[in-house]
């Protein structure tokens, strides 16, 4: 971890380890990121926490591999579908550490119509028939925790699986099945008990 890179993480109010779980979250420098392009901000907090799985790159349960699948994705949306940066706003990898992409209140591309408004998290691997490890499925229940806790994520924020925004397998059905028994899992996005999403 660099200094600025701890710098970074400081003024975002939070460290190198998020002190209730000893969760280890991985600033952009590093894992090498290209700088983002354009940075647009949202003001939070976000109403949605959506899940996602990247299928490719597969798996990784390496801190290595992981910043490999790291790069791997923000090569992928930057230099071949354009984007200002990579899509998600933070990825989970096999070694159980928090990677962060385009970070709290940073509006991404990783969900239509939900980008300016909700905070995107993409398990790292190809989870349709098999279920993530617990340190990856821990990881992002502690993620999300620390959103909550630092006002980035709403209290009453909904939880989402990509594929109910959007004509997709992501994030497989495995994972989607298990983050269908979470807290604050919503079946419709827009049902009446989303007043927070308005």
């Amino acid at each position: 971890m660099t200094a600025f890179g701890l710098f970074l993480l400081s003024m975002w109010g939070f460290g190198q380890e998020m002190p209730a779980t000893h969760t280890q979250m991985i600033a952009r420098a590093a894992w090498g990121a290209r700088p983002s392009t354009l940075i647009e901000h949202f003001n939070g907090p976000a109403p949605y926490v959506i899940i996602h799985h990247s299928y490719m790159p597969s798996a990784c349960y390496t801190t290595s591999d992981c910043i490999k699948a790291m790069r791997s994705m923000q090569d992928y949306h930057q230099l071949q579908r354009g984007w200002n940066d990579i899509g998600y706003s933070f990825a989970i990898g096999g070694d159980g550490m928090i990677y962060v992409g385009r970070g709290f209140n940073v509006i991404g591309a990783h969900a239509p119509k939900y980008n300016d408004k909700s905070v995107g998290i993409c398990m790292i691997g190809d989870w349709r028939t098999e279920l993530p490890p617990p340190q990856m499925l821990q990881a992002a229940k502690s993620l999300i925790q620390f959103g909550v806790a630092k006002g980035y994520i709403h209290p009453k924020f909904k939880l989402l699986g990509h594929r109910q925004v959007r004509d997709t397998e992501c994030p497989g059905s495995r994972l989607f099945e298990e983050i269908s028994t979470w807290p604050h899992f919503v079946l419709d996005p827009n049902g009446a008990d989303n007043e927070i999403a308005k």
